[in-house]
């Protein structure tokens, strides 16, 4: 009887769309402002974009689509999601990344002090979100708050590109 279910088991691996090496999950991670420092302050030869969404901001998500795009199309850049969702409901943003196929990492960051820390992201965030930090690889930071079509986007990453 054993058996039976283990080669059930195999059966399933092995059909398309169950077999989880198809289409891998991007990172997920819950990371602290700490980790989030280190990972902006880290050396990389890449433009590195650092978009600031939630799951209920309508504009984040309207504009996700453009930075996955740019990222597919530019290997000189490094794309990671930070999530301000609640970090006590994690679920609500893994079940967002699969129900929209995000494919870029994602981090959520659970500090929710955020007048703490806004202002070390950058001076001139209100808080708002959609927000966006890039970094060049020299550590140079250019900063954008609101949400970017497409197009404005491009033209950011040509401007900014090494």
């Amino acid at each position: 009887m054993n058996t039976f279910f283990l080669k059930f088991a195999v059966l399933f691996m092995l059909i398309p769309g169950f077999s989880s090496s198809e289409n891998p999950d991007p990172d997920f991670k819950i990371i602290s402002f700490e980790e989030f420092e280190s990972l902006t302050s880290a050396d990389s030869e890449k433009l590195r974009i650092y978009n600031f969404w939630a799951t209920w901001c309508a504009p984040c998500i309207r504009e996700m689509p453009h930075f996955e795009e740019a990222s597919k199309d530019n290997p000189d850049l490094e794309l990671v999601f930070i999530s301000m969702d609640d970090g006590r409901r994690p679920e609500r943003v893994t079940s967002f990344m699969k129900r929209k196929n995000i494919q870029s990492p994602v981090y959520l960051l659970n500090d929710v002090d955020f007048n703490s820390w806004i202002d070390k992201v950058d001076k001139s965030w209100t808080g708002a979100i959609p927000a966006t930090l890039f970094i060049l690889p020299d550590g140079k930071r250019r900063f954008h708050e609101g949400e970017l079509e497409a197009n404005e986007l491009q033209n950011l990453i040509d401007q900014l590109k090494p």
